[in-house]
């Protein structure tokens, strides 16, 4: 049985997909871009600014599901430009703790709303006995 996680301190879902969907205790993240949940507009140009962005929507919706983003095992980075990656490792590190989940960074030609970045990712929720 799939349940869908949905919260207002995220960006509402541009299409025809939910922000997650739980099954059990594992959460499936959709991919969040940089965009400002209250105004629905990209947060800057700046790549740092993009990616605290993204990071912060990707916590907000973690909590939604009952969790936290140090709870994430598996994370996907798509970037238009991989001489970022510096960068996303320092914003990343602001967010997670050791152990890091597993990661996979990919550069892409071009994604939503033409942002610089956008990462997606599984939850998996501690067992309630």
């Amino acid at each position: 049985m799939k349940s869908i996680i949905s919260t207002d301190k995220a960006p509402s879902a541009i299409g025809t997909y939910s922000q997650a969907v739980k099954v059990k205790n594992t959460v499936y993240l959709s991919g969040q871009i940089p965009l400002v949940p209250e105004t629905m507009e990209v947060i800057s140009e700046e790549f740092s600014e993009q990616a605290e962005q993204v990071f912060k929507n990707l916590s907000a919706v973690c909590e939604a599901a009952g969790g936290s983003i140090n709870d994430m095992v598996k994370v996907n980075i798509f970037m238009t430009d991989l001489s970022n990656f510096a960068t996303v490792n320092e914003v990343m590190a602001r967010y997670f703790e050791q152990p890091y989940p597993a990661r996979a960074a990919i550069q892409v030609s071009r994604l939503p709303k033409d942002v610089a970045i956008e990462i997606d990712g599984v939850l998996e929720l501690p067992s309630v006995t």
